[in-house]
């Protein structure tokens, strides 16, 4: 179902006064100005025509950036049928790495350069904890999503990871965890040894950037734990799909988070769970909602979702087929990522039957370029 309300609504009403006010860096125009358009002629597209009824559809293109909440739908359906094919029939765990809020202000300055930090960092924690033959004694993996925000769309980064319960051993042998699955590694040993391991890569960053860390900053961030958040184990490979389903290309907002847009003001329902989970209902100024939602907006070219160990691009084939052979399954078939099927199978929309008569072929009988309007001859 259609959104009342579209991001791309506010970005027409407000975008124009929030760029003129503020100084926004390049990047972060071109990806509101691709929200803004997105599914318009800004960008193209093209006119189909029923070969029975006659009936015309015109249909723009859409922008495909990662920050549009009109574009994730397919490219999540297409990246999870990939990881399907690279699932194992063990269990997985969920775990979250926090950063303190103290480090906000660095984190927002250099984002690339303390998100990649992050990602490092976490992995190292992990890939540690597996090699130790104390609690696994093999080599883990990791699939990791960098998310930046709080249901308020407040900054608050924080890094999902989703780790199986084992690993492969130096005989090539798939090796589970010595908890029985229970549990991975411990959450507190974790944390210290996360914090550690950040802050100093933190030191030797700012040292690289001639940056001062006062001694007041670098007490805060050892005066508490930091969270490490380990999750139930997931019942089954089922419900590892269905959470990448749910975190991997979500967004700070989507539109149907938001229900009213009047008089310069936004209002969008949120989850507080602080007060259990309650879904309640935020009014922001357009000027604020749009500072909270850009400070979300990725560095170029910066990828958010990753993978490590046996699942890495660079050794998960090889590895993959030495895990399957030890724990005697064959590798899933592998499925159609064509986009025409995927709308079909998932949304049940058929792009090349007509929308009117429903039994007639869509063929395209013209192209739209660039800021091209259908004009009919």
């Amino acid at each position: 179902m259609k959104a009342k309300y579209e991001l791309s609504d506010i970005l027409d009403l407000y975008g124009h006064k929030y760029l003129y006010n503020n100084n926004i860096l390049g990047y972060k125009v071109k990806v509101l100005t691709n929200l803004q358009y997105c599914r318009t002629s800004y960008f193209g597209g093209h006119v189909d025509k029923c070969e029975d009824c006659g009936h015309l559809q015109i249909s723009y293109n859409s922008c495909r950036n990662r920050h549009c909440p009109k574009c994730q739908g397919l490219k999540k359906e297409q990246w999870i049928m990939s990881r399907e094919e690279d699932l194992l029939p063990v269990k997985y765990f969920h775990l979250v790495f926090t950063l303190p809020d103290t480090l906000n202000p660095l984190l927002l300055k250099y984002q690339k350069e303390l998100y990649g930090l992050l990602f490092s960092t976490v992995w190292s924690v992990i890939k540690s904890f597996s090699e130790d033959k104390k609690y696994l004694g093999a080599k883990s993996a990791m699939i990791s999503i960098l998310h930046t925000w709080g249901q308020n769309l407040s900054y608050h980064p924080h890094l999902h990871c989703i780790v199986p319960a084992g690993g492969l051993d130096e005989d090539g042998n798939w090796k589970n965890t010595r908890s029985k699955g229970k549990y991975l590694f411990p959450a507190r040993g974790m944390s210290s040894i996360y914090r550690a391991r950040f802050v100093a890569g933190l030191r030797k960053f700012a040292k690289e950037k001639n940056l001062v860390l006062s001694k007041e900053l670098t007490d805060k961030l050892f005066e508490n734990d930091w969270v490490v958040y380990a999750k139930r184990p997931f019942k089954g490979v089922r419900s590892v799909v269905e959470y990448l389903g749910r975190y991997t290309h979500r967004i700070a907002i989507s539109n149907h988070r938001i229900i009213d847009i009047e008089n310069d003001k936004i209002k969008f329902w949120w989850n507080n769970y602080k007060n259990g989970g309650k879904k309640e209902i935020m009014e922001l100024s357009s000027d604020e909602f749009l500072r909270r939602f850009c400070m979300h907006i990725l560095p170029v070219k910066f990828m958010k979702i990753r993978h490590y160990g046996f699942l890495s691009n660079r050794s998960k084939k090889k590895s993959l087929a030495r895990i399957r052979r030890s724990l005697g399954v064959n590798a899933p078939a592998k499925k159609d990522k064509n986009w025409k099927i995927i709308l079909s199978e998932k949304y049940g929309i058929e792009v090349n039957i007509c929308p009117k008569c429903k039994k007639g072929k869509m063929k395209t009988f013209q192209e739209l370029k660039r800021g091209q309007n259908y004009c009919p001859l």
